[in-house]
């Protein structure tokens, strides 16, 4: 399993290039980040390209796809992620669907299929891949619509475009529905990156009640060649906690 480490999680108050840096001094190789608006995107491509550190993915800058008011402002927001990917070297973008406006489950379900689908010849011009990301709605992100990580692939089957993924964070779907093995491994087609992080707490992946050793183990044995985020609030000091997953997971 390749290990990612998002910048904002262990470095979030020191300059991007030098984390980059830093994550390459730990033994990774991968990285992610969410907001892209102010970063130097150039320059954090020049120091990915220094250090042989993969920037693989980003946030997109708007969320709202359960409502159809919206759907113009999410595909403007799209393209213009799509073109800051494409400067920055980063394949792939991160999305959210938008809150649950108590519309019939089924309208926005249709609704989010119909801006993905629009969004195709988007994702074709640039080739990223946008990738949706079901959360959990107890802890973390309430009033959140798509908290079912089966809806999710239900969602990116019915797009049907090589360039729609889903992002299946470990935690989040803990939280939510468990059944964490076989959700993965029945699903790598349209899995194209792995979060993760303790339950309870959010924390590094050893004090949680998840065996990721175990979870690693299986999805790399039914073929996942993707990365896997640490998507977590370090207990630890950040620099220790990446070299202990590293130690433990890498």
């Amino acid at each position: 399993m390749r290990l990612c480490v998002p910048v904002p999680c262990f470095f979030r108050d020191m300059d991007f290039c030098d984390a980059i840096r830093r994550i390459k001094a730990l033994g990774f190789d991968a990285a992610e980040t969410y907001n892209w608006k102010g970063l130097d995107l150039d320059a954090i491509r020049a120091a990915c390209e220094e250090t042989g550190v993969e920037l693989l993915s980003m946030c997109t800058t708007e969320f709202r796809m359960t409502n159809p008011a919206y759907r113009q402002a999410w595909l403007d927001g799209l393209r213009e992620s799509c073109l800051a990917a494409n400067r920055v070297g980063a394949k792939k973008l991160i999305t959210q669907v938008g809150p649950d406006t108590g519309a019939p489950r089924q309208e926005q379900h249709d609704a989010i299929v119909t801006t993905l689908k629009l969004a195709e010849p988007i994702l074709e011009d640039t080739g990223v891949t946008i990738m949706i990301e079901p959360l959990n709605t107890y802890v973390n992100h309430p009033g959140y619509y798509l908290w079912s990580g089966m809806e999710g692939f239900d969602i990116v089957r019915e797009v049907g475009h090589p360039l729609v993924r889903i992002v299946f964070d470990i935690y989040h779907q803990q939280v939510m529905e468990g059944n964490i093995i076989p959700n993965i491994t029945k699903n790598l087609d349209i899995i194209a990156h792995l979060h993760s992080a303790g339950h309870p707490g959010r924390h590094e992946l050893q004090y949680g009640e998840n065996d990721y050793k175990v979870i690693f183990a299986a999805a790399d044995k039914a073929g996942y060649t993707g990365a896997c985020g640490l998507e977590y609030s370090p207990l630890m000091d950040p620099e220790e906690s990446l070299k202990e997953a590293k130690r433990l997971y890498g």
